[in-house]
C-alpha cells in the first residue's frame, strides 16, 4: 500500500500518520527525515544535500528526488510507504512517478486531509510554550492549569512569533497556493481522496480505514 499524505498545517495529518503507520504497519516518510538519515548515513547524495543545507540553500529536486529513490528502494518499503512532505510540486510528483515506475511500484492513494484554513487559524495561534521547561500547551485543546502559567514550574507561557496571527495566516496562503496545482495533478491521476478533517480524530481515520480496508 503505497501512500501520499497531503494537508494544511494544522489539519490532523500528523496524528492520522501516527495511526496509519501503526495499524498498517509501512514506514511514514518525510522529507526531513530522509534527508537527516541520508546525512548520517553519508551517501553521496546525503553529502551532497548537506552541502545546501549547510549554506541555507534549498536543496534542488535532482538530489531530493535521488535521496527519494534511495529510501523506497529499502527493504521496509517492501510492503508499502506513507509519503508525508513529498512531493510538493508538480514537478516532484512527475518525478515520483517515473522514480516508482522503475521500482515496479505506482501510488495507491492520495490521502487529502481538508480543512477550511480559516478554521486551522485558532488552532495555529493557540499553541502556547514554556520558556524554561520547553512543555506545549493550547489554550483551546490542552490549556494549563492556571491560565497562561506552566503547570510543570509556573513559568509565564509565551506564544512564538511564527504561531502569530498574521505569520500563520500568510504561511497558510502560501500553503494553499502551493498545494492546489498538486492536488489538481493528483485528481487528474485518479488518486486524490479528499477526507473532511474538520471533525473528531476518530471520525476522520473511520474514512481512512474505509479507505485503506480497515483492520
Amino acid at each position: 500500500m503505497n501512500l501520499v499524505l497531503m494537508g494544511l498545517p494544522g489539519a490532523g495529518k500528523g496524528t492520522q500518520a501516527a495511526k496509519i503507520i501503526e495499524d498498517y504497519a509501512i514506514p511514514h516518510i518525510s522529507t526531513g527525515d530522509m534527508f537527516r538519515a541520508a546525512i548520517k548515513d553519508q551517501t553521496p547524495l546525503g553529502q551532497e544535500a548537506k552541502s545546501y543545507m549547510d549554506k541555507g540553500e534549498l536543496v534542488p529536486d535532482e538530489v531530493t528526488i535521488g535521496i527519494v529513490r534511495e529510501r523506497l528502494a529499502k527493504e521496509d518499503c517492501a510492503n508499502g510507504f506513507l509519503l508525508d512532505g513529498f512531493p510538493r510540486t508538480v514537478k516532484q510528483a512527475d518525478a515520483l512517478e517515473a522514480l516508482l515506475a522503475d521500482l515496479n511500484k505506482q501510488i495507491d492513494h492520495v490521502i487529502h486531509i481538508g480543512v477550511n484554513p480559516e478554521k486551522l487559524v485558532p488552532r495555529l495561534t493557540g499553541r502556547r510554550i514554556c520558556p524554561t521547561c520547553g512543555a506545549t500547551y493550547h489554550v483551546i485543546y490542552n490549556p494549563p492549569k492556571v491560565e497562561g502559567v506552566c503547570d510543570i514550574d509556573g513559568s509565564a507561557l509565551v506564544q512564538r512569533e511564527d504561531d502569530q496571527e498574521e505569520t500563520v495566516r500568510r504561511r497558510l496562503e502560501v500553503n494553499v497556493a502551493q498545494a492546489q496545482p498538486l492536488i489538481d495533478f493528483y485528481a487528474e491521476k485518479g488518486y486524490l481522496r479528499n477526507l473532511d478533517g474538520d471533525r473528531p480524530i476518530n471520525e476522520v481515520y473511520s474514512d481512512v480505514q474505509a479507505l485503506l480496508g480497515g483492520q
